[in-house]
Order: C-alpha cells, then sequence, then structure tokens
C-alpha cells in the first residue's frame, strides 16, 4: 500500500512536469525575447524600370492605304532582288520610340540656305569634292548647325545637319543651348539661333522611310502599339555626282515645311527651270517629291520609268507624283519624321 503512494506521488511529478514544458513558450535561439510574427510584411515601393525599346520590340503590320504602283517585300529588279529592310527601319523607330516615351522638350536644328548664318569653321576641317568645308563624319559646314563642347570651353566639335531633331531643356533662356541628340548621339551646346523650339506637345508617330540602296520609299504610322505600314512603292534619290547633285544624306529628320510645288533653277544659275509637286522638306535642300516638270511645260507628271532604278536626284527623293501627293497630305509638321537608311 505504502509502495502504491509512491508509485502516484511520482507519476503526478511526471504529469505537472510534462505540463511545464508543454506549456512554456517556444524560446528564440539568438535572445530571451518572445518570437513573434507580424501580421503585415512591409515592402519598400521599387523604382519601375523602363526597358529600351529594340527594332525587334517593334510591331509591324500592313494596312494599306495607298496601292498603285505597289511593291512586295520582295520584288525584282534587271537580274536581282530588292526588298524592303523593315530590319533597319524598325531599328531607326526605335530610337525614335524610345525618345518619345522619356518625353521633351523638343527642337530641330535649322540653317536652311544659311539663313541663320554659315557656322564657323570646325578644326581639322576637310574640303570635300563639292569645294566645301566638312567635318570629320562628313556633314558639310553649308546649311549645318555648330555643335560646341557641352563644357562650355567653346570647343566647336563637329556640325549638325539642318532637320536632325533634339531634346531642348525646360525654360532655357541662354544664347548656348544645351541639347541631347536624337538624331544623333551626345550632348553639345548649339547657339539658339539654329535651334526651332517645337515645345513639349509634338508626336513623332508618323514616318517615311527611304531606302537609298534599294530605292524604294514607305510610309509608317503608330496605332496603339503597332506601326501600320500605309505605302511602299518606287523611289529615285540623291546621286553623288559633283559639283551639283548630291546623295540624299542617311538618318532621322524631322519633316520642317511642306510646299505645293518646289521650284528649282538650272545647276550654277539663278533661272528657274521648273518645279516639283507636292514636296515636304526634311533637310537641307532636300525634299520628298513628286516627279519634276521642267518649262516650258506647266502639267504635273505622274511618273517617270527611272523611278526605282538608280538615284538621280540633287539630294531630293524623288517618287510618282499621287504618292508625293499622299505624303504630302498625311505627313504634318511636328508629327512626321523621314528616315533614311542605306
Amino acid at each position: 500500500m505504502r509502495q502504491a503512494g509512491k508509485l502516484l506521488f511520482f507519476l503526478s511529478l511526471i504529469i505537472l512536469a510534462f505540463s511545464a514544458i508543454c506549456c512554456t513558450p517556444r524560446q528564440s535561439h539568438d535572445n530571451d525575447q518572445l518570437e513573434t510574427t507580424p501580421d503585415t510584411i512591409e515592402v519598400e515601393p521599387q523604382e519601375e524600370i523602363k526597358k529600351e525599346l529594340t527594332g525587334e520590340d517593334i510591331r509591324l503590320e500592313k494596312n494599306i492605304r495607298y496601292d498603285k504602283y505597289l511593291l512586295d517585300d520582295e520584288y525584282p529588279y534587271k537580274d536581282t532582288v530588292r526588298h524592303f529592310q523593315w530590319e533597319k527601319i524598325r531599328e531607326q523607330i526605335a530610337v525614335v520610340e524610345n525618345a518619345m516615351t522619356e518625353g521633351a522638350n523638343w527642337g530641330v536644328l535649322s540653317n536652311y540656305k544659311n539663313m541663320n548664318k554659315e557656322a564657323p569653321t570646325v578644326a581639322d576641317f576637310v574640303r570635300n569634292e563639292y569645294k566645301r568645308v566638312s567635318d570629320q563624319f562628313g556633314v558639310e559646314r553649308y546649311q549645318s548647325a555648330p555643335l560646341y563642347s557641352a563644357d562650355g570651353d567653346t570647343t566647336l566639335l563637329r556640325y549638325g545637319r539642318d532637320g536632325w531633331i533634339v531634346k531642348l531643356p525646360d525654360n532655357d533662356t541662354t544664347d548656348m543651348v544645351k541639347v541631347q541628340g536624337v538624331s544623333f548621339e551626345g550632348e553639345f551646346l548649339v547657339p539658339k539661333r539654329y535651334i526651332i523650339s517645337w515645345g513639349d506637345s509634338a508626336r513623332f508617330d508618323k514616318v517615311v522611310a527611304v531606302d537609298v540602296t534599294n530605292q524604294n520609299i514607305s510610309t509608317l504610322e503608330k496605332t496603339d502599339d503597332t506601326w501600320q505600314i500605309l505605302s511602299m512603292t518606287h523611289a529615285t534619290t540623291g546621286v553623288h555626282n559633283p559639283p551639283y547633285a548630291q546623295e540624299t544624306p542617311t538618318g532621322i529628320f524631322a519633316v520642317q515645311e511642306k510646299k505645293v510645288k518646289m521650284f528649282y533653277t538650272k545647276d550654277g544659275s539663278s533661272e528657274l527651270a521648273g518645279f516639283a509637286p507636292y514636296a515636304s522638306r526634311f533637310t537641307n535642300g532636300a525634299y520628298v517629291h513628286g516627279v519634276p516638270t521642267q518649262y516650258p511645260n506647266q502639267g504635273i507628271i505622274e511618273s517617270s520609268p527611272t523611278l526605282g532604278t538608280i538615284p538621280r536626284s540633287h539630294m531630293c527623293v524623288r517618287n510618282a507624283s499621287s504618292h508625293s501627293k499622299f505624303v504630302f497630305d498625311w505627313a504634318t509638321v511636328k508629327q512626321s519624321v523621314v528616315i533614311v537608311i542605306d
């Protein structure tokens, strides 16, 4: 009987000890604080990283509006095959898209016919086959803007083509404006007189794409997230033929002005030789225009067998007059760019 009492006593002690262990809160390994779990976890907001577009991100879709003289993506030319270089066009559109995504006060370099004064002579200049001063990039001083070092040391580094697109700082009232290139790389100081300011409302969602290698032209317009291809036809670009005819320069240019008739003179004189219809100017004296009409004729010529063959023009981009009218009516200033690829 006494042994049974002892057994009951020890069993009671064991039960009490077990209860104490089970009811004791779990201890932290690092300290004697009780481990707690918060109801919510606060996460620091992270700044969204914007992805820079490449040509592969640009979506193209055909939605032809001008179907006269319509070309396929690939088409025969003599004993070869010519084509539209959509990959290169996409790459240049991506440059425009990235600039538009960032937003800006937009500007255009301007010195048509040296109306804003001839630019100074750059160091280490060369004199090209046209007997004109050019920089190391092949850009002539004539009809160009001077681009100075952004450090403000008055060093003239290069020339900027008339029609190149730039970004401008907000509310800049200085005589030397720091511009960021869109049509070219880098930042430079440019005298204000060589800049046309278009403010922050310009939208470059229309593109005229000119191919100087395949001698063709296309038009594209952005709708939502897709660039619609509106036309695909022949063109004839500028030829390198000193002292007058010059090749059409490659690059990205703004459509700056439009003329129903662009009058031209005989080479080496001031005598009017004729006119080109529905002309849209994008750089220097280079226009997208219709087939030229030589005086004494007065009517508009629709097409020419030389379109889409070899370069023949004086820097301009010649195409069928009905297509140049399509471009003229559609490609508005402050909304359109001309992309010239090789």
